[in-house]
């Protein structure tokens, strides 16, 4: 099996990556769809403030990797991309699990993220500067930081979305390249 794993900050542009992924033949898994998924099984609105509740009571309560160990039973294929890497705790439970595993870090500025987060309109985006920024802070708490440092490749996406799109194939192309 071939595993690509995503870290980045929201906004930054993973969303853009899994469509570019799927075009090069990649299925996906994002791992932010789990806790959604778990927000709403409790009753709960996917807002921003109830999905950061429950990844963080999961993680107090089942640890640190919870989310990667819950993503293990979705990867099924053979060439598979898992969007949304939020510690090096998880990449460990990944890297564990798939030895041939390729971190690829994703940066956009604050400016650029919270630019396009403001105007995506998900229900669990940051509304205003102050959120945007207190988010930014829970997912650093969380170890994002950590995770991004453990990165194997990285794509800066500060310009155009056809530069961005351009980017990422040729980088998935690349890594995808290595396992032949």
């Amino acid at each position: 099996m071939r595993l690509i794993v995503t870290v980045g900050m929201p906004g930054s542009g993973k969303d853009e990556l899994i469509g570019v992924a799927r075009s090069v033949g990649l299925a996906t898994l994002k791992m932010g769809d789990l806790v959604r998924e778990e927000t709403r099984r409790r009753g709960l609105q996917p807002t921003n403030a109830n999905v950061a509740r429950v990844a963080s009571e999961e993680r107090e309560k089942h640890g640190p990797g919870v989310w990667a160990q819950r993503a293990l039973p979705k990867l099924t294929e053979t060439r598979m991309l898992v969007d949304g890497c939020r510690s090096d705790s998880e990449v460990t439970v990944f890297r564990h699990h798939f030895g041939d595993l390729f971190v690829l870090g994703i940066f956009s500025s604050p400016e650029t993220r919270h630019a396009r987060m403001s105007s995506r309109g998900r229900s669990d985006d940051a509304g205003g500067l102050q959120e945007f920024y207190d988010r930014d802070r829970r997912e650093l708490k969380w170890g994002i930081g950590s995770a991004f440092a453990l990165a194997d490749g990285m794509i800066v996406n500060e310009g155009t979305l056809d530069e961005f799109r351009r980017n990422a194939r040729a980088m998935l192309e690349q890594i995808l390249s290595r396992e032949d």
